[in-house]
């Protein structure tokens, strides 16, 4: 997974299929507030995107969760 990116609700991927998959930020306050440098200093190791700075993980894994955004409004 690569190539992410963010918008004032989600968090962005692609997967290796070239598939765009998104994530609610809401599951990730610290990075919803994050400033745009902060969400760019990022690593990708072998299970997901990890920002040092801001001591968060994200899995690739969580990326093909249902997300219950609907239900939050958040579509």
């Amino acid at each position: 997974m690569s190539d992410i990116s963010f918008d004032s609700k989600f968090i962005y991927a692609i997967d290796d299929k070239g598939r765009r998959l998104k994530q609610s930020l809401l599951w990730y306050p610290v990075l919803m507030n994050a400033t745009d440098e902060q969400r760019g200093n990022y690593t990708v190791g072998f299970t997901g995107f990890h920002w040092r700075d801001l001591d968060e993980d994200i899995s690739f894994e969580s990326f093909e969760y249902d997300d219950a955004i609907h239900h939050l409004g958040m579509e």
